[in-house]
């Protein structure tokens, strides 16, 4: 081996960081086996693969014995600290060392000190939620090597008297948790790091190891880390090699830089403070040369983000002949592109790594900190069948086993409600115990008969009630269901049991999505735990029944609770993306350049991220406690922008609005734009737009689009209705094709899900109730007729109790109408009238039939009749029943001068009348006239039938939509079927 001695090094930004590393450690090593012998320091275990996978690559796939690789995150005492004799002292520290409580069990841990804490002012998954930020606090505690202890120097006269609270709040990691980290018998996972750390640092400190140490890729912002990169640097075969460092930087701007902790640099700074050294005493690594152009870039991009204080030299650096020829190459290796949303974005992306694949080899990445857009992007490769290899992963709670998982609880929690019962029993993995196509066929004959509409009762009891009611439901629904209820007896049974044991619940919930998995070819645990996500649902659970033991949680917050921390959870595919194309995050992307970088993202708020202080200490309160500023986390960042900026060819993007509003550019392209200005070259990064028209061309018409033509249905006489009510005749006036896709089509609109009360519900209770009271009293009212009114409502109303939401709302506005029409009652039965309810009649039109089923008329002593609706909604106006618009009753009238109603001669109509009955507090119910003149109405409704009857007898007569859109239904099922809202903005949506 050549070159040894304690030695810092700096890989420039420009190249690519591990594989600049693997060939320098390949060329200084002369024995393969010294290179064996060598151990190398990386940050993360990501690393240490991205490491491997160079070595593949500068070693062109030639076996070779790789150094031990090893994350600084996650060090294994066993490896560490025993390397060497007389380390005993270090060997036996390390295995006293405490385990780290596994992070389920410390979040449920700390979520029951809050709840303990907070009592009834949170709930039970704010509690959980609480409990994770709190241990994210204590992880920043612990990394940091500071004491809980430290709250009480705290001075709470100087902060707002919440802030006080919290404090106050927070004893209970300095009274409860240390006791019961004791009881657990472990310590915190980042207590446990920075102590394996510090024995790691004492260990090498005491006893330097045998081989080569190279610690690589840190940049030293974590104490215990900094700590041990400060004792491998001053190993006898130690060497350190910092990630990116910008050796250009004046030496008067490092001042600067160390007191700014949002500049790319000052971890850096920090570090080689530590070390003693100045950057202008960092050697480049082994292979890594000078690079005119590559520095230049380099050298612009730094002197862009140049301390907010060092900003002023701006003007003479743009003086330099360098910094301007540099930004003038910058558009054959740096482009900007700007969508309007996330997903122009991201469709952009897409194409920009799906042409990378074009050139042969050609490796591309998108590096973005927003995991939506990186999911965005993943989805729009599928495309072209390409799978990419994100290394942050996916949520648990987004894959189908988490999925079903939260679905299955939320069916339990919410008391089989329409909405959560069929997403779980929609869902792919549901067959309970069928084959997946029949099971399929029951959930939708039971969503048809038992859950559109108003929501059934709770429980399986509420869904069998709201069966009985639907006379077309299939008979085997009632067994099938039967069957469904015992699969979730147990899950049912633990969430009515109250405030239940958690692993109790967990196990229930298992036995029933496993139960409800089982297809008649597979078992639920098959099917369940199958795959990748499924492997990792299978081991979460395990975790968290551990975890849980001995904790008790409320059965309603156990959906929440669960995916919450569903969403905690990662899942990585191990194999099947792509070789070429990766999605990273900044952390990783710090270490590798691909030929292609797309570093997208980039709002204030995305990258960098919001630096939120968190829900326990305010800004001052941190500071005053030793914790680091936030903006360092805005630093490391930008360090991480810095280094991917320098790839060989680079993409900026962004999207100009995000979650529906505008975003603000990050904070480090507005200082390229300002930088660039001062250089004369600011449309160097000027936003390009090809990439963006691609994209949307992608979903874009070949044909130049034309608008929809209005609907012009012409089926056979013969198929065109004959019969129709007089409620029908005004649906066939107003819009033609809802009257042709109901009774020549036969569709029918299905109610929605967990609707509210319908007009259609009410209105038949309503008339039902005073129908059957008609028929009993049709002369003289008895002294007690509200009462006997009442009870006959109560009846009625009983078959509407399986539907609670209806019930509870229109039974006290029926109590109050009813009171309303007995007096209506009393007024117009002084009068001597005798009542018909709900009376059948027709009328005939040659060929064709008219039906009508009169709500109420009354025969007057003088033999003149009145004909009245009920109206439980909104009545029609004078105006449009003299319009013909509203038909109802003049052809109601009109059967009856013809004698068309059963048992009521010939007569003439005196009287045509609304009741609207709505049973409002302020006003219950409302008479309206019809009209002034009934015999006119009628003989005018009569003869517009008539005409109306002729011009659709002829074949050529279309069906029109909405033939006069001002005339249009308030109410139309069909709407969206005759595509009125597309030939409407059309401009084909005239009068016809």
């Amino acid at each position: 081996m050549s070159g040894t001695g304690n030695r810092v090094f700096t890989i420039p930004p420009g190249y690519s960081f591990v594989d600049a590393l693997a060939e320098g450690l390949l060329n200084r090593f002369d024995d393969p086996l010294e290179l064996g012998a060598a151990r190398v320091l990386l940050p993360t275990r990501r690393a240490c693969r991205t490491l491997q996978e160079a070595f593949l690559r500068v070693g062109d796939g030639r076996p070779l014995l790789l150094p031990r690789m090893q994350p600084l995150g996650d060090l294994d005492p066993d490896e560490l600290t025993v390397a060497g004799e007389g380390l005993d002292w270090a060997a036996a520290e390390a295995a006293e060392l405490p385990q780290a409580i596994p992070p389920l069990r410390r979040q449920l841990l700390l979520a029951r000190l809050v709840r303990r804490r907070a009592g009834s002012r949170v709930s039970e998954e704010q509690a959980n939620r609480l409990a994770e930020e709190l241990g994210r606090l204590l992880d920043q505690v612990e990394t940091e090597g500071l004491s809980f202890d430290a709250l009480e120097e705290l001075v709470p006269e100087r902060f707002a008297e919440h802030w006080q609270q919290t404090v106050r709040f927070l004893e209970i990691v300095t009274e409860h948790w240390p006791r019961i980290q004791a009881e657990e018998g472990g310590i915190g996972a980042a207590e446990r790091r920075r102590r394996l750390l510090e024995l790691q640092a004492k260990a090498w400190t005491a006893q330097p190891p045998e081989g080569p140490v190279i610690a690589a890729g840190s940049t030293g912002s974590i104490p215990a880390t900094a700590a041990l990169l400060q004792v491998v640097a001053g190993l006898p075969q130690g060497s350190l090699v910092l990630p990116g460092l910008d050796r250009s930087a004046p030496a008067e701007l490092w001042p600067d830089i160390e007191g700014d902790p949002s500049h790319p640099q000052h971890g850096l700074a920090l570090l080689l403070k530590r070390l003693e050294q100045s950057p202008g005493e960092v050697a480049l690594w082994p292979g890594c040369a000078e690079d005119p152009g590559r520095d230049a870039r380099g050298r612009l991009i730094a002197t862009a983000l140049w301390p907010a204080a060092a900003t002023h030299g701006w003007t003479e650096a743009a003086e330099d002949a360098a910094l301007r020829e540099a930004a003038a190459a910058l558009p054959g290796r740096v482009s900007r592109v700007e969508g309007a949303t996330p997903g122009e974005e991201a469709a952009a992306i897409a194409l920009l790594l799906r042409q990378a694949l074009e050139t042969p080899g050609k490796r591309a990445a998108l590096v973005t900190p927003d995991r939506d857009l990186a999911r965005r992007v993943a989805a729009e490769l599928q495309r072209w069948g390409i799978a990419i290899d994100d290394s942050a992963g996916q949520p648990l709670a987004r894959t189908p086993p988490g999925v079903f998982l939260r679905l299955t609880a939320a069916l339990a929690g919410e008391g089989l409600a329409p909405l959560p019962l069929l997403a779980a029993l929609k869902h792919p993995l549901a067959a309970g115990g069928q084959a997946p196509g029949s099971f399929r066929r029951r959930v939708r004959a039971l969503e048809t008969a038992a859950l559109r509409g108003p929501r059934p009762a709770p429980g399986f009891a509420g869904l069998r009630g709201a069966l009985k009611q639907d006379r077309t439901a299939p008979a085997e629904l009632q067994s099938w269901l039967k069957d469904l209820e015992s699969r979730a007896e147990p899950l049912l049974s633990a969430f009515a049991a109250g405030e239940s044991r958690l692993p109790v619940l967990i196990e229930a919930h298992l036995r029933f999505a496993e139960s409800l998995a089982a297809s008649d070819e597979e078992s639920g645990a098959a099917r369940l735990w199958a795959g990748e996500a499924g492997e990792a649902a299978a081991r979460f659970l395990d975790e968290l029944r551990e975890a849980a033991r001995g904790e008790t949680l409320d059965p309603a917050s156990y959906p929440g609770v669960l995916g919450g921390l569903l969403e905690g959870q990662v899942v990585r595919p191990r194999y099947g993306s792509h070789p070429r194309l990766a999605i990273l995050g900044p952390l990783e992307a710090r270490l590798f350049h691909a030929d292609l970088m797309v570093l997208g993202g980039l709002n204030e708020g995305t990258w960098p991220a919001e630096t939120e202080a968190g829900p326990w200490l305010s800004r001052p309160m941190r500071k005053d406690f030793g914790l680091p500023p936030l903006e360092r986390r805005i630093g490391l960042a930008a360090h991480d922008f810095a280094q991917a900026f320098l790839a060989p060819e680079v993409v900026l993007t962004r999207s100009r609005r995000a979650a529906g509003s505008p975003a603000v550019p990050s904070r480090w392209l507005l200082r390229l734009e300002a930088f660039l200005g001062a250089l004369d070259a600011k449309e160097a990064l000027a936003p390009q737009s090809p990439w963006l028209d691609w994209a949307r061309d992608q979903d874009r018409p070949s044909d130049k689009p034309r608008p929809c033509a209005r609907p012009q249905p012409r089926p056979p006489v013969e198929a065109r209705p004959r019969e129709l009510s007089v409620t029908r005749v005004e649906t066939w006036m107003r819009d033609p094709y809802a009257l042709y896709a109901e009774r020549i089509l036969r569709l029918k609109k299905l109610d929605d899900l967990d609707a509210e009360a319908s007009a259609a519900d009410r209105g038949t209770a309503i008339h039902d109730a005073l129908e059957r009271f008609v028929r009993a009293h049709p002369e003289a009212l008895p002294p007690d007729a509200l009462e006997r009114l009442i009870a006959i409502g109560a009846e009625v109303f009983e078959d509407l109790k399986a539907r609670p939401s209806v019930h509870a709302f229109w039974w006290p506005r029926f109590q109050r109408a009813a009171a309303w029409v007995i007096e209506q009652e009393r007024r117009r039965r002084s009068e001597g009238v005798t009542l018909l309810a709900e009376t059948p009649g027709r009328l005939a039109f040659g060929g064709f039939t008219l039906t009508a089923k009169a709500d109420r008329i009354e025969r007057r002593p003088d033999g003149g009749l009145a004909i009245l609706d009920y109206k439980t909604g909104q009545a029609p106006s004078q105006k449009d029943v003299a319009r013909g618009l509203a038909p109802q009753l003049p052809l109601e009238a009109a059967i009856a001068a013809a004698g068309g109603f059963e048992g009521i001669g010939p007569g003439e109509t005196g009287e045509l009348a609304f009741w609207r009955l709505s049973g409002g507090a302020a006003m219950a119910g409302e008479e309206k006239s019809a009209g002034k003149d009934p015999a006119e109405l009628a003989a005018a409704a009569r003869d517009g039938l008539a005409e109306l009857i002729r011009v659709f007898d002829d074949p050529a007569t279309p069906y029109h939509a909405q033939p006069r859109p001002k005339a249009a239904p308030s109410y139309n099922d069909y709407e969206h079927l005759a595509r009125v809202k597309e030939w409407s903005a059309g401009g084909s949506g005239g009068e016809s």
